[in-house]
């Protein structure tokens, strides 16, 4: 983490061994047992449930990780913040328990972002699916059985191993919410590996934050207050907050009775969702009946989920620590420090046809994605041999400027002399680019290797946050997820399928 930021966040990933040790306060046994109950509901593997049977020792802990419940997973880093818990909690699995979490964001009702998915085969064909579902509605509230036909139908569209796509259907068999198939799709790869997934919606587990709650219902804009003065510190300290609370507006957002998700306003004595209003005493009698109905917003989120895990490392994407970073007076609030933040690491998947490409060409992975005309150009100047014949001619026509230099030594000539090189300097590269631009779009080998790197590689942004890593399975069978257990923890790496 680079500073500025860092000031706004504590703990890092040289700060877990001590936090680990450090005591932390947990309804440990209610989460566990929650935690099995809710596990053997959704048919967890015996190396999850054990996993958190494990929680209820006094002295556990958690690496925790999260994301939305995107479809068939969502996009790949899904699989890379998973796997970076799984690799943590082991690393550090000595003489305490330390568990891998996964929260399931079942309580996001932003449906546009986990309905989606694209799918790239072997024939370099993408296929998409885009499934109509009800807007503003959290994800554990919507049954997934209406799809399954659809998903099934892309799955067999799309080929690959049989194996591996039994048990993605397999998975999304049953009478499960949105949120149930993506962590029984979690559970059938990653549960294996001891991973704990969290569905905050689930009835076994609830009811569990329940206290963090009426601290929030008592107090209602305390946590937004404290948001915006470190958003306030972090413009002093020349930083962008990703966290702002309008006046009136909760941390809180309430499920109505038409199944919408409404953020909570509080104003003269009351609340209101742009529906209705609601009495302190109202949104109490609501978490005692249905505890799932009242949720957090974004800037409450990571501190209720560290009022019930004993949260020692939280492991994020890019995105996530600017907004964690706001919420150091938020986990004052309620009694806690920040746990150790912790960025994931990311991953480029190399199919052999795309490495045979980027081997050809002298390109690395990592610095094609980042830029990926850009790069490529680069490259082909240094094979393109009319781009090295006018760079050859370049290097001669300033060697014979300089020539000229010394024969026009008066000043009044030194300025025409620098015009008239510079403006055949820009010629020339004008006219590289142009080649290499032409280079590019042509219907030929140059132009479709390029086009092939763009659609595995920078498919409309990052692969990671494209393709779900249940595609390179499908593909490639079960070595993918072999040589992703192999990776460290954080930072960038590449994963070769070669």
């Amino acid at each position: 983490m680079a500073d500025p930021l860092r000031q706004f966040l504590p703990y890092g990933l040289e700060d877990l061994p001590a936090l680990l040790h450090t005591p932390r306060a947990a309804p440990r046994e209610a989460l566990s047992a929650g935690l099995v109950a809710y596990l053997k509901r959704l048919g967890a593997p015996s190396a999850s449930l054990e996993a958190a049977k494990r929680l209820a020792h006094p002295n556990s802990r958690a690496i925790v990780s999260g994301q939305q419940a995107g479809l068939l997973t969502g996009p790949a880093y899904t699989f890379y913040k998973a796997h970076a818990a799984i690799k943590l909690a082991r690393t550090h699995n000595t003489d305490t328990p330390v568990v891998p979490i996964f929260w399931v964001a079942s309580q996001d009702h932003d449906t546009d972002e986990i309905r989606s998915v694209e799918l790239l085969d072997f024939e370099e064909r993408v296929h998409r699916l885009t499934l109509e579902l009800p807007a503003a509605h959290p994800a554990g509230r919507i049954s997934f059985a209406p799809y399954f036909s659809q998903v099934c139908e892309l799955l067999r569209r799309f080929g690959g191993y049989s194996e591996v796509r039994e048990r993605i259907c397999k998975a999304l068999v049953g009478p499960w919410s949105y949120s149930e198939v993506f962590a029984r799709l979690l559970l059938e790869f990653l549960g294996p590996l001891g991973l704990v997934v969290f569905d905050p919606m689930a009835p076994e587990l609830a009811p569990l934050f329940a206290p963090a709650l009426e601290r929030e219902i008592a107090n209602p804009l305390a946590s937004s207050e404290a948001i915006n003065r470190t958003a306030q510190a972090m413009k002093k300290a020349g930083l962008e907050p990703a966290l702002g609370r309008g006046e009136g507006a909760t941390n809180l957002f309430l499920e109505g009775p038409d199944g919408v998700r409404r953020l909570l306003r509080f104003g003269e004595g009351h609340f209101e969702d742009g529906e209705r209003q609601y009495t302190e005493a109202d949104l109490r009698a609501i978490l005692a009946h249905d505890p799932a109905r009242l949720t957090p917003a974004a800037g409450l989120r990571p501190v209720l989920q560290d009022t019930v895990l004993p949260t020692a490392g939280f492991v994020v994407g890019p995105g996530e620590l600017r907004y964690v970073a706001e919420l150091g007076g938020v986990y004052e609030l309620h009694g806690l420090k920040p746990p150790a933040v912790i960025r994931r690491m990311g991953v480029v998947v190399l199919e052999p046809p795309i490495e045979r490409i980027l081997q050809k060409y002298g390109l690395e992975a990592w610095a094609f994605q980042a830029d990926p005309e850009g790069t490529f150009k680069a490259a082909l100047a240094q094979q393109e041999a009319r781009v090295q014949a006018i760079r050859g001619h370049l290097a001669r026509i300033n060697a014979e400027f300089e020539q000229i230099q010394r024969l026009l030594s008066e000043p009044t000539l030194q300025r025409p002399r620098h015009r008239a090189q510079v403006r055949i300097q820009h010629e020339l590269k004008r006219l590289e680019r142009k080649i290499l631009d032409s280079a590019l779009r042509q219907e030929n080998t140059i132009g479709a290797q390029f086009a092939r790197l763009q659609r595995h590689l920078a498919p409309a942004g990052p692969q990671e946050r494209v393709y779900p890593f249940l595609m390179y399975l499908l593909k490639h069978g079960e070595v993918v997820l072999d040589r992703l257990t192999k990776l460290p923890a954080t930072g960038q790496h590449t994963l070769h399928l070669s």
